[in-house]
């Protein structure tokens, strides 16, 4: 049987993923801002630890994005 998140449109897929990563940023960063009250060291501690959490928010949004925008389902032109 058919997958029924197979059958939507792009635009649903798109509006489906914007609302998934306005939620995902939301958790991400009340997590990162609690985390952030535990840092103890110095300026080198808290540059490493904002450059990771300023750049890995967006690894979990690459699936989500790649299935909004159907890659897997696309077949190349020649």
């Amino acid at each position: 049987m058919a997958n029924p998140l197979d059958r939507l449109s792009l635009p649903q897929r798109r509006a489906i993923t914007c609302l998934g990563i306005l939620v995902w940023l939301g958790f991400y960063v009340c997590v990162v801002a609690a985390l952030a009250g535990f840092l103890h060291g110095g300026q080198i501690t808290a540059l490493i630890f904002y450059a990771l959490a300023g750049t890995l928010w967006g690894v979990p949004i690459i699936p989500l994005i790649s299935w909004s925008e159907n890659y897997k389902g696309k077949k190349k032109r020649k």
